[in-house]
């Protein structure tokens, strides 16, 4: 694909020459605040979601709910969050003959991952017809896998792009039968936590299995079976490869969102690249996010790692950064190339080929970008070689894509004159980034 920026917008990134020395509060996850969302409209009853994640990928998510029958309501809180009070989609209830909507209803995507493959199994348990498109770069993103497996699932889908892409068209009728189906994740692990976060509400249940090769990030499966048990889900392991979600009712719930543990990755970044110290309160004891993978990440790159007796996740930088080994590095590989671009020694991220598919072929991308500021960036077949190179300034592209935002933010951090196309484009998940980020970037303290 073309790794050429449509966008022209710059963002001077801040580079301040002091040591940072900030606590930041990151916003709520958006991998737990959507699947908490899709399961509320599949639960038994009223659901609340505290600490809501307010994005352009929740709102996105809201809204498809809501297009399918939910209700949703957002409730501001005193100290600035949100609360979401969601009441179901009316699916057991729904009478045997009830007629489908009269006309097909659109369903916007936008470029979040969550909406475009969560969203169709539950649709395929709604009387109507779905449309589902999104942003131009969502029509380049994988989704055979969700689609093959709707239709072996006995789901009615006409495509109208590419094959298995965006977009297409869906005819729910309001039941799904359920059964064995064999899915590929290897592109995207969200194609199997999709089938999971739906397969209790099947007539019989649903028994998921991995097609053969890799799994991609196998932790985010994880967060989907760990949350689907705290609301009375049945699921249970045949084999390494499988998994069977049992019938039943999903139990309705009252749930406080952890912060969002990959998007904290850039700040503690900034402490490696300024040799300074940033504080992320509320960080939990144990979670199921990959982001939780930083504390060892950056422990190996030679920062001092602590957390704290009241939660709080603190990080002071080193002199130095240590180049890294890390394989399965997942949604953290952009924050993790921007350090090891500035890191002393060589770094080698490995088990990362699928996130060519992402919001943009981040490999390519990735590479392109940090080499057009003078780095020595190889594009292997499953990741990226990094080596030490001494950088410059320039314009550092996104591809409407988030990850690619604050990665340039990170070397700007450490390097002089470089420009974010688009910096708005962290939007997607956390629209406060340029200001957390440039209140971060001026808490400067003195050198040490």
């Amino acid at each position: 694909m073309s790794m050429q920026n449509t966008v022209d917008q710059l963002w001077d990134a801040p580079h301040p020459g002091t040591p940072v020395n900030g606590t930041v509060v990151v916003p709520a996850s958006k991998s737990l605040t959507n699947r908490y969302l899709l399961l509320a409209a599949l639960a038994d009853g009223t659901s609340r979601i505290r600490n809501a994640l307010a994005s352009r990928d929740s709102d996105l998510m809201i809204a498809a709910l809501r297009a399918l029958g939910a209700g949703i309501e957002v409730l501001p809180q005193p100290d600035g969050t949100i609360d979401l009070l969601v009441t179901p989609l009316a699916l057991a209830g729904e009478p045997a003959g009830a007629e489908a909507a009269p006309e097909t209803v659109a369903i916007d995507c936008g470029l979040a991952g969550t909406v475009m493959r969560f969203v169709p199994p539950l649709a395929a348990l709604v009387r109507g017809e779905f449309s589902f498109d999104g942003d131009p770069h969502a029509r380049l993103r994988p989704m055979a896998p969700i689609v093959a497996a709707l239709k072996d699932l006995g789901v009615q889908v006409a495509e109208h792009g590419a094959d298995g892409m965006l977009p297409f068209t869906l005819t729910g009728t309001g039941r799904l039968a359920g059964g064995s189906i064999v899915v590929d994740g290897a592109s995207s692990s969200q194609f199997i936590s999709a089938l999971l976060l739906i397969g209790a509400r099947t007539a019989d249940g649903l028994e998921i299995t991995a097609a053969p090769g890799p799994i991609a990030s196998p932790d985010h499966i994880e967060m989907t079976v760990q949350t689907l048990g705290e609301l009375g889900v049945t699921v249970t392991r045949p084999d390494a490869r499988s998994w069977k979600v049992e019938p039943g009712a999903i139990g309705a719930f009252d749930k406080v969102m952890e912060p969002d543990l990959s998007n904290a990755g850039p700040f503690l970044a900034a402490a490696l690249v300024t040799s300074g110290t940033v504080r992320i309160p509320h960080w939990p004891a144990s979670t199921t996010q990959v982001g939780d993978r930083w504390r060892e990440i950056l422990g190996t790159m030679g920062a001092e790692v602590r957390h704290l007796a009241d939660g709080t996740l603190e990080v002071t930088g080193p002199e130095e950064i240590n180049g890294i080994d890390f394989a399965d590095a997942s949604e953290l590989a952009p924050t993790l190339a921007a350090l090891c671009a500035l890191a002393a020694g060589p770094s080698r991220l490995t088990g990362i080929a699928h996130l060519r598919g992402h919001e943009t072929d981040r490999l390519a991308a990735l590479a392109t970008e940090i080499n057009n500021l003078g780095g020595r960036v190889t594009e292997l077949a499953d990741g990226l070689l990094i080596e030490p190179a001494r950088l410059h300034g320039g314009d550092f592209g996104t591809y409407a894509d988030h990850r690619m935002a604050t990665a340039g933010a990170i070397i700007g951090l450490a390097v002089p004159g470089v420009r974010v196309l688009d910096i708005a484009t962290t939007a997607k998940t956390m629209p406060d980034f340029p200001a957390l980020w440039m209140t971060l970037a001026t808490s400067g303290k003195a050198a040490h």
